[in-house]
């Protein structure tokens, strides 16, 4: 074989493999999103009288930024959970309260950037409202975050109450002052919602549901979403007020990662 064959067989070699990469690349880049199972709905599609202020889709939350698969602002559930939430908003109704979800279905990649944003000492900017007491290197020891989340098995909402008629909650601008969100509520970073004693997600022992020093209407309040939740099979999570999970759940050892989107219910819901 002559030197120029031997050049044009390796040429063609080179630019053969450099095109099963590019393929291989596209595939990858094509490989869809997974989609949710069908026994999982919208809650708005079961309920749209129930409140939704997805706070992970927004900048307000512990991490200062909005969370990696949440594309909507949109509450996800098991229709069972879904559904026994319509329940409780019916009652709720008739006593000038509505339900507010500030979490419902959360993907495992959400999960992963709570991780990550733990890990990462230097990242103190919401400190001052959602954990003002607690020291970052401590949040995986004293259980604030895990590598695994109820959440994303579908059937756990995080939620509180709002007496109507309800106003809109104003836009947070990242930047601006933090209150801490265990202050008086009308220091806090108004929501719209009930005084539970706390504001959602505040890393501190104030948030347990039962916890003594939490007394007067903002213990009743907490009584109030408890007692109403936990009379169509919901279980509260002791150490967080705003915490329920309705038994049992459908899928109790799944993990799923699917985007929180209408995409993801394409088709089924």
């Amino acid at each position: 074989m002559t030197r120029l064959s031997l050049a044009v067989r390796g040429l063609i070699t080179t630019v053969a493999a450099l095109l099963a990469t590019t393929a291989a690349s596209a595939t990858a880049q094509a490989k869809p999103e997974p989609k949710a199972p069908r026994d999982f709905v919208a809650l708005d599609r079961v309920d749209p009288t129930i409140i939704e202020e997805i706070r992970y889709f927004t900048p307000h939350n512990f991490v200062g930024e909005p969370v990696d698969g949440y594309r909507h602002p949109l509450c996800i559930l098991t229709r069972p959970a879904a559904e026994a939430l319509r329940a409780a908003q019916r009652k709720l109704l008739r006593q000038g309260y509505s339900l507010k979800v500030y979490d419902c279905y959360r993907p495992q990649r959400a999960v992963d950037h709570f991780v990550r944003w733990a890990e990462d000492l230097d990242d103190q900017d919401m400190k001052a409202e959602f954990y003002p007491h607690v020291d970052k290197t401590r949040l995986f020891a004293d259980g604030y975050i895990a590598e695994k989340s109820g959440h994303s098995r579908g059937s756990t909402v995080d939620l509180t109450l709002v007496r109507l008629p309800a106003g809109p909650t104003r836009p947070y601008h990242p930047g601006e002052p933090l209150t801490p969100c265990f202050a008086p509520q009308d220091e806090r970073f108004p929501d719209t919602s009930v005084d539970m004693g706390t504001g959602y997600d505040c890393f501190d022992t104030l948030s347990h549901t039962l916890d003594p020093r939490v007394q007067g209407e903002q213990r009743a309040n907490r009584l109030l979403l408890k007692s109403t939740l936990e009379d169509l099979g919901f279980v509260n999570l002791a150490e967080e007020w705003w915490h329920y999970t309705f038994k049992p759940e459908t899928h109790p050892d799944t993990y799923f990662d699917f985007p929180v989107s209408r995409r993801s219910l394409t088709g089924h819901n």
